[in-house]
């Protein structure tokens, strides 16, 4: 089945792109989340949208990368959240989250698909967490966990 890319997807191609997948993974997975859309005559419009909101949104060359990457190493991040007594976290923090605590700290605006944990984050403390501004700049960030 040809289908338009609404989002980017590991492994199959970014936003904005027509692929040929198998009827099932379109019709039971990506078209239900929203990933993609099927592909007509008439999409062939929104792919150009869909393409002019991608280059918009992101990071093209290997300056705005490194650019970022200093302002991102600048700022100090801290992520106010509720755990318990013992330093244990509700549940975990997500890539979202972290996103947010950038933009709240005074940093550039992150896509939270471009933030990767290496483990699921839940207890209090310093932890470390990658993003990936660009397939040959990323950055290690320090993140501060405390209770509110």
């Amino acid at each position: 089945m040809k289908i338009i890319l609404t989002n980017e997807v590991n492994g199959l191609g970014s936003a904005g792109d027509v692929v040929e997948v198998k009827d099932g993974y379109a019709r039971n997975y990506l078209i239900p989340r929203g990933f993609a859309m099927r592909w007509t005559k008439g999409g062939e419009k929104d792919v150009e949208q869909i393409r002019r909101a991608r280059r918009i949104r992101e990071i093209a060359t290997l300056e705005q990368a490194n650019e970022v990457k200093g302002q991102l190493e600048a700022v100090k991040i801290k992520l106010q959240t509720r755990a318990g007594d013992t330093g244990r976290l509700f549940g975990s923090v997500t890539p979202a989250d972290i996103a947010s605590a950038i933009k709240d700290a005074g940093g550039p605006v992150v896509d939270k698909r471009r933030v990767a944990l290496v483990a699921p984050i839940k207890t209090v403390g310093s932890h470390q967490v990658t993003v990936s501004l660009h397939p040959e700049v990323s950055v290690k960030l320090d993140l501060e966990v405390v209770a509110a």
